[in-house]
């Protein structure tokens, strides 16, 4: 971990400084869980190999378009990273509409809707795992343009990579119906989805432990399935 004097400006605030000082008791911890990260997402990488080239193929048969989506998100320290994910949109999506998405978002294609129904779209970020850009649990990357808006408290989630999925993601069941059935999801998304998922990041930041991420891990897979 930095020293507390070496965070962002944004990140030395008072509300910020108990996650802060719970995690650096918890260094040896926060190594190993790096450390597995990366050996976890080489072995997955290498026995889902198969899943990448056939997901590929799906996807370039599709629709036009590049088989990875890459999009600029936050992580620890408020560092930029391109996160990666099999492409479950049109070409230049981005350009047509928000960058929240939903269920009923008429840019998602045929098979990406299938993609991400299994959560597939997510595999490519074992990649960014590997790199050490993201863990496998940890809060959801955030678009740069939102962290602006962040409270002092909510700066907190950026003392840890950001994950594939946490216990956010499994337990804040609403966004997608509330996104969907707003006029302006960009605006519900900051005044409701977020706080809501934060009061779930904050508790995620002092529950650190290898044996704890095992369980939202598998929480996960039981609820994909």
């Amino acid at each position: 971990m930095r020293k507390w004097e070496d965070l962002p400006a944004e990140m030395k605030n008072e509300l910020v400084r108990p996650y802060y000082e719970y995690l650096a008791k918890h260094k040896m911890t926060l190594a190993m869980k790096f450390l597995l990260d990366k050996i976890l997402a080489a072995i997955l990488l290498l026995v889902l190999s198969p899943v990448f080239f056939i997901v590929a193929i799906w996807i370039k048969t599709d629709s036009p378009g590049e088989v990875f989506f890459r999009q600029e998100r936050i992580t620890r320290y408020g560092k930029k990273f391109r996160i990666y994910k099999f492409r479950t949109m049109v070409k230049n999506a981005e350009a047509l509409g928000s960058q929240v998405t939903t269920n009923a978002d008429m840019r998602v294609t045929k098979v990406g809707k299938k993609i991400r129904a299994c959560r597939l779209d997510e595999i490519p970020q074992l990649i960014n795992i590997l790199k050490g850009e993201m863990s496998f649990v940890g809060t959801r990357p955030e678009v740069p343009r939102y962290v602006k808006y962040y409270t002092d408290e909510m700066y907190a989630t950026l003392l840890l990579p950001a994950g594939v999925t946490s216990e956010a993601s499994i337990e804040y069941k609403d966004e997608e119906r509330l996104l969907a059935e707003a006029d302006n999801a960009d605006e519900v998304y900051m005044a409701k989805v977020l706080p809501e998922k934060m009061r779930w990041n904050y508790r995620g930041i002092k529950k650190q432990g290898i044996f704890e991420d095992l369980k939202i891990m598998l929480r996960t897979v039981g609820a994909v399935v």
